[in-house]
Order: structure tokens, then sequence, then C-alpha cells
């Protein structure tokens, strides 16, 4: 069918008009034919079986009875008044019972005439009533389109009150089959139907909603979920493309004294084999003359800051500045710190740049950055501020990146004429599926190995029941010269009540461990950033024993002597959260620990987050978990939902599927960059009415 016609708007379908059209528009954003079409079922039901009245038995499931309307009455006062139909067949009787649109239904119904009623049945006082079934004339069932399954549609409190029922949706689809004359054009390239040997693009659509067989329903489901993620990857490879034909960097062709001395006289440990492989990966792409833009992937502790700063080595040996941007204070200031010990050897100029810089400190290091006397500004988003001006910068470093917004990033990409290279880095592992969807467009690193002699970290869950045992684990660590965190919750509707929380629980371990023979740290949100440096430097030094905070510890604070984690109410944080807190100990040689405290009452997510934070350090398994639990939308923010927004494809319950859709995408443009080929020239067309018509199917933007 010719797509300009699919974007008929919905009032135009015969047996929509203005009013319908309005709440389809409203409740389901169907705006056109080509929604409609792109309105996938959520379930399908078995139409092939009817029962008898004397057969019905108490269950959820939905049945379907044939027999005739005997009798109509309205029941009860004003507002419980309800609409009561006696229905029957030759083995016995129920009743269909409306609560509401008792008008228009009375007038609908005929009695005498044998209907099929669809619906679920309850008893009540000994009979047998349907609420609010799908009822149709047995005749007009018997001229249907003969499916053994039906499809159940998207619907809302709204739609039904007005009745828009599934019947109405499916007769609607149908309607629109018939006006297309089931026709729709082909999309994907005749040598991946023939290889994958996927339906066409009508048949899929015609089975998906009147599915004729279980079979063909599957094939049907795998056809458009290929297709939706198909053109997914296909837009985020060209986008890779484009970006490294068309957005130009600066050639960083010697590798000079900087790196070498470095790499020869200061480097404190032999890189791991995934270090000297991200670097090697890093360097070709700063020799080709195009911008970098590189996703560095990395479990907590497994060396990204070493790479990020050998990559600001070559930086610099080429004659440019670089910038590091943290999305806080704490981990800017972590950043500097750890940078700082490197730099001051090969006598390079670095500093920091966040929120609470003086005044006259501030002057200096915009001085120094358009001088070119200082090499390296590391800092929060305050290096984007119109007043920040580089003399050079050649590379910009984001860590954490979806922290940030996507002003804040092209402010920094336009502090020099030519674009710096951009390396992206997070400590936060990405699921493989939602790397490629997300960060597709990206060329990715990944360092998934650890530095030899790191003793993993034992994680154990202990009940609220069990605090004495652990008080007294933390009292003989301690006696070993250890430190240890306790960490509170942080939820941002209850500031009050986590202030209380961490208080109480200063109070209750200040009695466990008096002082003088313990010293306790505290660190929370309210406290001053002056305040907050104190105590964290008092930890830091080993005058304070143990550190009791809140999350502002997730990152930026490492205490190689700190040997245990304790991870108080562990049901209320993320997957994510716990693999970042747990991060903060096993940083020296001692056999460190983390320690999950409950209540004894969990849900089943609450659970699977425990029991897999127990089983395995790994973050790139932990992150999986984390994505079936939580789905793509919610782990990546409101920032990336726009590419997540699939209309039948899952990425969590896809992958293989999306797996093959890339690299599908990646053979074509291979062997064919600008999709000029004959067999290529649906893809092409597709891609362009996409841009045109943003409803023709996900659109990435």
């Amino acid at each position: 069918m010719n797509t300009e016609v699919l974007q008929t708007p919905i009032d135009y379908l015969k047996g929509v008009g203005s009013n319908r059209a309005e709440l389809l528009r409203k409740e389901l954003g169907v705006h056109s034919f080509q929604d409609l079409l792109n309105i996938f079922p959520n379930r399908y039901i078995d139409r092939t079986k009817f029962y008898t009245i004397a057969e019905l038995t108490p269950s959820s499931a939905e049945v379907q009875v044939i027999g005739q309307i005997v009798d109509i009455q309205e029941v009860g006062q004003q507002r419980g008044k309800r609409l009561v139909a006696s229905f029957q067949d030759s083995t016995g009787s129920m009743d269909l019972v409306w609560f509401r649109g008792h008008k228009w239904i009375r007038q609908s119904l005929k009695t005498n005439q044998f209907y099929v009623a669809f619906g679920r049945v309850n008893q009540f006082g000994g009979r047998w009533n349907m609420a609010h079934p799908e009822l149709e004339l047995k005749s007009e069932y018997d001229q249907q389109r003969s499916n053994a399954m039906q499809a159940v549609y998207p619907s809302t409190e709204v739609l039904s009150k007005n009745g828009i029922s599934n019947r109405l949706m499916r007769k609607m689809m149908l309607q629109l089959f018939e006006t297309a004359k089931a026709r729709f054009a082909e999309t994907l390239p005749p040598m991946v139907m023939d290889q994958l040997q996927l339906l066409s693009k009508t048949d899929a659509l015609l089975q998906i909603h009147f599915p004729e067989t279980n079979e063909l329903l599957s094939k049907a489901e795998f056809r458009l979920k290929f297709e939706e993620l198909f053109f997914l990857q296909l837009q985020l490879l060209i986008k890779n493309r484009q970006h490294k034909a068309k957005i130009k960097g600066f050639p960083f062709t010697t590798v000079g004294n900087y790196f070498n001395t470095f790499y020869t006289d200061v480097l404190p440990f032999t890189l791991t084999a995934a270090q000297k492989r991200v670097l090697k990966e890093i360097r070709n792409d700063l020799g080709t003359g195009a911008q970098m833009n590189r996703l560095l992937q990395g479990d907590v502790g497994s060396g990204k800051t070493i790479v990020a700063f050998m990559t600001i080595l070559m930086a610099l040996d080429n004659g440019f500045q670089a910038c590091l941007m943290a999305p806080t204070a704490i981990l800017a200031t972590q950043h500097y710190e750890s940078l700082q010990k490197f730099c001051r050897p090969l006598g390079i100029e670095i500093s920091l740049l966040i929120g609470a810089t003086k005044t006259a400190e501030r002057r200096i290091i915009h001085g120094q950055l358009e001088s070119g006397a200082l090499h390296i500004l590391v800092g929060t988003h305050a290096l984007v501020e119109d007043k920040v001006k580089f003399k050079n910068l050649g590379l910009a470093i984001i860590d954490e990146q979806h922290r940030f917004g996507v002003a804040q990033r092209s402010k920094l990409w336009h502090k020099n004429i030519i674009p710096p290279h951009v390396l992206v880095m997070t400590a936060t592992p990405i699921p493989r599926t939602l790397a490629m969807s997300v960060y597709g467009d990206l060329d990715s690193s990944v360092i998934d190995e650890l530095p030899p002699g790191r003793t993993p970290i034992k994680t154990v869950h202990r009940y609220d029941s069990n605090r004495l045992k652990v008080i007294q684990f933390l009292k003989d660590e301690i006696a070993k010269g250890r430190q240890a965190y306790v960490v509170y919750p942080l939820i941002e509707e209850s500031e009050t009540l986590d202030y209380k929380d961490l208080m109480d629980g200063y109070d209750s371990m200040l009695r466990d461990f008096p002082r003088p023979d313990y010293q306790i740290s505290i660190v929370h949100g309210q406290l001053k950033p002056a305040d907050k440096a104190f105590e964290m430097e008092r930890f830091a030094s080993g005058a304070t024993q143990i550190l009791i905070a809140t999350t502002v510890i997730e990152v930026g604070i490492d205490v190689p002597n700190a040997s245990v984690m304790v991870i108080e109410s562990a049901e209320r944080f993320g997957l994510s959260q716990l693999h970042q807190l747990r991060g903060r100990v096993g940083r020296g040689a001692a056999q460190s620990y983390c320690i999950l405290m409950t209540g004894a009452k969990l849900g089943d997510d609450s659970k699977t987050r425990i029991a897999t934070m127990v089983q395995t350090t790994d973050g790139f398994e932990i992150a999986e978990v984390d994505l079936r639990l939580r789905g793509p939308g919610d782990l990546m923010g409101t920032q990336q939902s726009g590419v997540l927004q699939m209309k039948i494809a899952n990425i969590v319950k896809d992958r293989e599927i999306l797996e093959l859709a890339r690299h599908t995408a990646h053979r074509i443009l291979n062997v064919d960059p600008n999709l000029n080929q004959s067999e290529h020239r649906n893809v092409r067309e597709t891609l362009l009415k996409m841009k045109q018509f943003r409803n023709i199917w996900n659109y990435i933007s």
C-alpha cells in the first residue's frame, strides 16, 4: 500500500468518525491509518472453543457461550443501577450485566436472536453472570474472518466507557486491511528475506492481527521484530559512518615524550591485556583524521582512569590540551587527585574547576587555559561555561555521560573550531543489547579484566536479626587495622526520613563502638562541602575507623585500607547502586567484604537483587539481571527513552534478533554504504520515509 495513503487521518476510516477518532488520538496516539496498523495486540484468545452454560466452572479464563437474550431489565437504585439481560441456551441460563453505558447498550440488544457472548464469568447468589461481555450476533460472527486466535488490543478505561471495545478495534483493523486491499510495501532486501525465510510484510501484518495458526503468528512476530530492530541498527550505524566521514578530527600522529616517559618510568604497575587492547583501539581512532567518538566501558576497579590518562598524554604529545568532565564535584575531585599524582613527575600542569572554586582561582585557570600554560582541566559542568576558553582543546573525556544533558555535551564539543576527540567513560556496565541500541552510533571498547592481585570481594546477606554478629565482625576487622563503611539508603522524596535513619544509625553505632576506643565519621547530603571534605579526609587518613554515610560515597572515595562495606536496608537499593557501593572496598591487598543488611520480609525482585549480588561480582552479569528486572527505559533514564520506545520488539527478550539485525545491517552497509544497489532500493526508500513520516515505524532521533 502507498505510504502516503497510510498517513490518511484515522477520521476517514470507515466506521470511525470524528468522536471515535478523537478518543483514539488521545488514548492510544492513533492519528493515522499507519498508527492504527502499528497498534499490535497484547495477547491472543482461542475462540475455537464454545461452552454451554452447564459446563461453566469458576476460573479466571475468558469463555464464549452461544445463547439467546430472553429478557432485559434495569435493576437497583440510581447510583447502583445496572442493566441485566437474561441469557439462556438449551442447558441453562445466566445473566449478562452492564454497570455503565445502559442507554446505547439496551438500544442495540435484540431478544430471541442467537448471540456469541464472550467474557469472564462469576457466580453470584448461585447464578452465573458475565460482566460487560463482548457480544456479537451469531450470524455476524459466522461471516467474520475465521481465526482460531483473536487479538486483544491495548485499551484504556476511557475507551471502554465510550464503547471502543476490543471487538470494535478488530472491526476497525479489518476495515483497514480491506481499504488497503491487504497490500503493503516490502521494506527488506530480497536476499535477507530468502536467507532468513521471512514472511512478506503483507503476510506478517495480516498474521499479527488475524493469526490463522500459532506457527504463522510466531513467524509474523519474528519478521516484524527483526524489521524494527534492523532499521534501528541501520540508522545508528549510518550515523556512526557519517560522523566519521563528515566530522574531521585532529590527527594525533605522534606518540612522544609524555606518553613514553610515563609508560617506562612512572606507571606503577603493568597494564592488563584488556587495557593494552583498548589503548590500541583508541590510538587507531586518533590517527585517522576523523573525530574519535568512543565509549569506554569497564567494571569498578578495572583501570579506566589509567587508560583515560594515557589517552590524555597522546593529546599532550601532539601539542593539544585535554579536559575531563565528571557529573559530581566529589567524582571530579577524585579524578583530579589521582591524575595529579601522575602529572607531577612529568611536569604537566593540571587544575580542578568545580562549582565551589573561588573567583580568584577561576581567573588564574581561565588565563592559563587561554595561554596554553594549563595542559589538563578536570571539573564538573562548570567546564562548559562560556568563560572557559581553551587555547587548543584536542580531547574531551566525559565520565558517566548519561548523567549529562545533550546541551552540556554539545557546549563542550564546541570549545574548539574543530571538535575535540571524545572519549565517553562509564563504570556502570551496560548490557550488550542496550549498548547496541542506546550507544549504537559510538565505537565501543570494553575493559573486561581486573588488574592482577585483586582478591574478589566476599558478599553476604544478613537479616537485621543477625546484627550482633555483624557488629562483632566489624570489631574483629577494625582490630586487624582495617576500616569500614556503613551506608544508609537515600530516597529523594524523603530527605527528612533519610536523615533520621542515618542519625539513628549513627547513635546506635556510637553505643556499639564507644569513644575513645573507636572514632566514627559521618557524611550526608546536608553537610556543607567543607565539612564533608573534612570528614572524608579523616577517614582516608585513618583517623576514623568507620564512615557512616548516605549514597554520597557511591563514587568519589578511594581508601585501600577499607575492607568492609555494610549496606543497610539493601532491599531499597537498585542493583547498579549496590554494585557501585561494593566497589568502594576491595582496593587493597586484604580480603574485603560486603554485607547486605535487610529486614525479614523481601519482595521477589529484592530477593533476586540480593541473590545476584551474593553470587557474582561481574558487573556485566549484574547489569543483565538489572535490565531484566527494570527494563531498558528505567535503566537508561528519560534522556534515552526515545530510542527504546519499540512498537513490537523488546531489546531484553529479543536479544538474539537484535544481534542478528545489527549483523545484517553491518553486512549490507559494508558492501553498499549508500544503499545505491537495486536490491537495497526499498531499504533506502523506507529510511527516507521514516524521516518524512515519523510514525512509519519507531523513529530514531
